[in-house]
């Protein structure tokens, strides 16, 4: 009897110790949702919104309103963007709402008298704004995907606005470098103007009125009445020639994501008019036979395949892509299998190619550096990956004061002449030259990745021709070299974009052994030249379900998790 009394209380007593493990285990990993993004306020913002029964398309609307607040280098309602999605039940689609050329616009608008490009008028200033797609494409993504009023997702930010918000060591740094430029593009009162320290607070009462007047009037409150009239005016009397129909003429447009399979990935990400999904597919499509998994990471041999593969698809890049709407690309051959074995017929796992000897590919037809992104999940599953920019950082530092923003500068993405280098030094092609209403390529790289078909990335990043290297890293990172998402983020990143013919490698790359064997063999860089690379913001859900988030310390990027 004391026996069976005794097995009872083991009994109990294991069950007692599962249920306190099972309890540490939900408290282990509490994720429903997650929003990633530039700044703490935003991430809180979107999360507030998953919270009161949203889902991951109002939490963007109501995020990137919020960075339109907090992060006026990048953050905005006078830019455009992309995002790529993947709903619970598994559809996938995308949305383009890039800026537009003014209808005014024309091949050699920034050439000078001797037909060479005049850098600062496509960089600085009225000639460089494009015409907006961030609202419309903002308001057509809660539209179609939203379940919220739209009034409830905006008034966070207009309250953001109107009570101000903590300015950051880094942010400070930020703004007080573009100084000069704001005063010489605004006059010495305008609003970003004075120097900033840690801590101070930064109100935006006329931010807040032009968000009240979206919240009120949805497209005609930016696109239409006083709102556009202000930026148009602000606009031509710094150098610009854009009317007010640009604006109310502009669409955003769903578009067919580029999805293609790496191993047991299936990878969705952005087509044309941004360069990234196709670029991202070649890269990896090139590696793809070589087993970079088996290589030792970061040795020589890993990173020279890798640029490699991005050598030869940013050549591809400068003279295929383009805005499909105007020019034909070559999608499928540029992706196929076929085309990028023959694209590395000529590679060499002991020699580096040089650039001059690659050139774009032979096919036979039947894109700031301050971006910035984010990435949600939510409890339903809904997963949404938004990259949105002014090009440069501030872009063009037009600020319009009534409304309290900067206007974009992404005029720069197009090829100003053929041939020439954008801020960027990317090469751009016919295919990307100046047209009225025309988009300008881009680089940016909204991605979702699919693993044994269930969601297994959401990421991206802002970084200008660096993007879709740092998107195609942390990938293999958290892929081949199973890392966690934060250790995936945290690495090393080095780039390569075919012109000019060099490395580029993060102040924080320590391996000097396998960078003096890179040397060896043919590649050039200067680690005297070095600076961060990219901000990556990124979601991962585990085999068996678990959600983590990874927040790039290279910015004021925060997780904010529910």
């Amino acid at each position: 009897m004391t026996e069976i009394k005794i097995k009872k209380k083991l009994i109990l007593l294991n069950l007692f110790v599962l249920f306190f493990i099972g309890c540490e285990n939900l408290e282990k990993n509490p994720i429903q949702g997650a929003v990633v993004s530039a700044r703490e306020e935003a991430s809180k913002i979107g999360v507030e919104i998953l919270k009161n029964g949203g889902n991951a398309f109002d939490a963007m609307v109501a995020t990137s309103f919020a960075l339109t607040v907090v992060f006026p280098n990048a953050g905005n309602i006078t830019g455009g963007g992309f995002m790529v999605y993947r709903t619970s039940s598994g559809d996938i689609g995308s949305i383009d709402y890039r800026e537009l050329a003014p209808m005014s616009s024309t091949e050699d608008m920034y050439l000078d008298e001797d037909g060479k490009a005049n850098e600062d008028l496509s960089r600085t200033g009225g000639l460089a704004v494009g015409v907006p797609g961030s609202v419309a494409g903002i308001l057509e993504v809660h539209k179609k995907m939203g379940s919220l009023p739209l009034s409830e997702l905006i008034q966070p930010s207009i309250e953001l606005a109107e009570k101000g918000f903590l300015v950051t060591e880094k942010q400070a740094t930020s703004l007080n470098s573009k100084r000069d430029e704001f005063i010489k593009v605004n006059g010495r009162e305008t609003f970003y103007g004075k120097i900033f320290k840690k801590g101070d607070t930064i109100k935006n009462p006329n931010l807040a009125k032009a968000l009240t007047e979206i919240s009120k009037y949805g497209n005609k409150g930016f696109y239409e009445g006083w709102v556009a009239e202000s930026m148009v005016k602000k606009i031509n009397n710094t150098g610009g020639k854009i009317l007010i129909e640009d604006f109310k003429s502009y669409e955003p447009k769903w578009r067919k994501p580029i999805v293609f399979n790496y191993k047991d990935l299936r990878i969705i990400s952005m087509g044309p008019p941004s360069s990234g999904g196709i670029c991202l597919a070649q890269m990896m499509k090139m590696i793809e036979p070589f087993n970079i998994g088996d290589l030792e990471y970061k040795s020589y041999k890993a990173m020279h395949l890798m640029i490699e593969a991005e050598r030869r698809s940013y050549a591809d890049r400068s003279y295929f892509l383009g805005d499909p709407d105007f020019v034909s690309i070559p999608e499928y051959h540029l992706i196929s299998s076929d085309y990028l074995s023959e694209r590395m017929v000529n590679y060499n796992p002991l020699v580096a190619t040089k650039s001059s000897d690659i050139s774009y590919g032979d096919i036979v037809i039947a894109e700031s550096d301050e971006t910035t992104h984010f990435s949600i999940l939510d409890s339903f599953g809904n997963a949404v990956s938004v990259t949105t920019t002014l090009n440069g950082s501030y872009g063009s530092k037009v600020f319009v004061d009534e409304i309290g923003v900067f206007m974009n500068n992404e005029m720069d993405d197009f090829s100003s002449k053929p041939g020439s280098p954008n801020m960027f030094g990317l090469v751009g092609g016919k295919a990307n030259s100046i047209k009225p209403k025309k988009r300008m390529l881009s680089s940016m790289t909204p991605t979702i990745v699919e693993r044994e078909g269930k969601l297994f990335l959401i990421l991206g990043t802002p970084g200008g021709s660096t993007i879709i290297t740092s998107v195609f890293q942390t990938i293999l990172n958290a892929y081949e070299y199973k890392m966690g998402i934060q250790e995936s983020i945290d690495s090393p990143r080095f780039h390569h974009q075919w012109v000019p013919d060099s490395v580029r490698f993060e102040p924080n790359f320590k391996n000097t052994s396998e960078l003096k064997k890179l040397k060896s063999i043919g590649h050039q860089f200067d680690l005297q030249k070095s600076k961060f690379i990219g901000r990556v913001d990124a979601i991962m859900v585990d085999k068996i379900g678990n959600i983590s988030v990874g927040a790039d310390k290279r910015g004021d990027d925060y997780a904010e998790i529910y």
